[in-house]
């Protein structure tokens, strides 16, 4: 059975029995698929070491490692003894078996409350997969370490560590629906059963990995979103960017395509944003984005149509002056003020402006060409829309609540869009409607202006 076979029966499992805890879950195993580390922050009880214990479960013959850190914490905790044989040989080394070196998947509760010597000890172990022993340094057979804080602290230390898990996952306790579930839990209940991945199944994932694609429009994406988070002062290294679209590519590989999607993009708030409010600013940045292309946006399209209608309005109302069918100005009747004076002329007379034939035409034609990129959007949007549904029906890792937000943003532009076809339709037959001159087929004006939609 090969690696992306196995998947769902996995994911079945690990989420058996963890009430609203499915993003973490996937989120979790997609990282350790993908080689990198998940950071869990929420308060305690809310099944953060359960989870990292069914995780190593993903992975046959994983070795596991747990330990709680405090302030009192010592290296001897996580990285093992020193070797007493070896200090009677003048050699300054530790006995690693059972502990973290020689983990392939390890849960490390409370990760910021150790000294700076363990975190600067597991910076090297968490991206070289290394731990220096002595004077040598030895290769670690880690897959993913699931860290867990209450917070995040904002010292250099710190925050280099912090840049270390890939997915910065918030876990929160369970809501008003979740705790009726959680209460009714029957603890009893096995898990479905599953076959874990070995070594050959992720040496294959791998490999798929490295074939798939990145189309242009994603790449032409995440370069408005890093030129996004630079104005919002969110600092995001090079080598996380570059980590981040390795995931999106064992994200792809894991279903069995042969290039990234657009709707893979909803991983990106749990790797760029540190903490949850500034994952929800990501999320409703990339939600306006997917789909909706700059110039082709419903607000900046609204202004084009405003412009028609702004010009419709003035021509409907606009005066001329009168003429006789000589030609002549035509006047008012003559008017007296009634003191026996001498009458007077009154000002001229004013009527509707009329418009020739190829003034209509010319109006008509700009419109046409404005509802035609209207009806062209609109088929886009019909696409993108389906593409959604199909991408959700079939991916392992999509979010529910993000497909849902997606789907209903992508539904609120394609009703915006609606309305502003409707606004175009009445504006063309207004134009239609305007006063004719009779047999003059008068000049073609200026071209209605506005911001030129070719993005």
């Amino acid at each position: 059975m090969s690696s992306i076979a196995k998947l769902p029966a996995i994911l079945a499992a690990l989420e058996h029995g963890l009430i609203e805890r499915g993003r973490a879950v996937r989120l979790a195993l997609l990282a350790a698929l993908a080689g990198e580390h998940t950071l869990l922050v929420g308060p305690p009880g809310t099944a953060k070491s359960e989870l990292a214990r069914r995780l190593h479960l993903a992975f046959a013959d994983a070795r596991y490692f747990e330990r709680l850190l405090t302030r009192f914490s010592v290296p001897e905790e996580l990285f093992g003894p020193l070797s007493i044989s070896a200090l009677e040989q003048d050699r300054y080394e530790r006995q690693t078996a059972g502990f973290l070196p020689q983990a392939s998947i390890a849960f490390i509760d409370e990760v910021f409350k150790a000294n700076s010597a363990i975190l600067n000890a597991l910076l090297t172990l968490l991206n070289e997969r290394e731990f220096d022993n002595g004077a040598r340094r030895e290769a670690c057979p880690l897959i993913s370490v699931i860290g867990a804080t209450n917070e995040v602290p904002e010292d250099e230390v710190g925050e280099a560590f912090f840049d270390r898990f890939l997915v910065r996952m918030p876990v929160a306790p369970v809501s008003a629906e979740g705790f009726r579930a959680l209460l009714g839990l029957d603890a009893q209940t096995l898990p479905p059963p599953f076959s874990p991945l070995d070594a050959a199944d992720r040496q294959a994932l791998d490999e798929a990995a490295q074939r798939v694609g990145v189309p242009e429009a994603v790449t032409a994406r995440l370069l408005e979103l890093r030129d996004y988070l630079i104005a919002e002062e969110l600092y995001v290294s090079d080598r996380r960017w570059v980590k981040l679209v390795r995931l999106l590519r064992v994200a792809a590989a894991s279903e069995g395509r042969a290039e990234v999607s657009r709707w893979d993009l909803w991983l990106l708030p749990w790797c760029v944003a540190p903490d949850i409010a500034r994952q929800q600013q990501v999320a409703d940045w990339l939600c306006a984005r997917l789909g909706v292309r700059e110039a082709m946006s419903p607000a900046r399209l609204t202004r084009v149509v405003e412009a028609f209608e702004a010009q419709l309005e003035v021509e409907q109302d606009a005066d001329d002056l009168d003429y006789d069918e000589s030609g002549r100005l035509r006047f008012a009747d003559e008017f007296s003020d009634g003191k026996h004076g001498e009458a007077a002329l009154r000002m001229p007379g004013r009527c509707r402006r009329r418009y020739g034939e190829r003034h209509i035409a010319a109006r008509v034609r700009q419109i046409d060409e404005l509802a035609g990129r209207l009806a062209g959007y609109a088929g886009e949007l019909d696409a993108l829309r389906q593409d959604l549904d199909s991408y959700a029906a079939q991916s392992l890792w999509l979010d529910q609540a993000f497909a849902e937000y997606a789907a209903g943003h992508l539904g609120g532009t394609a009703d915006a869009l609606a309305a502003l076809r409707d606004r175009t339709n009445i504006a063309r037959a207004g134009f239609l409607a305007l006063p004719r001159l009779s047999g003059d087929p008068g000049v073609e004006p200026e071209p209605v202006a506005y911001d030129p939609l070719v993005a």
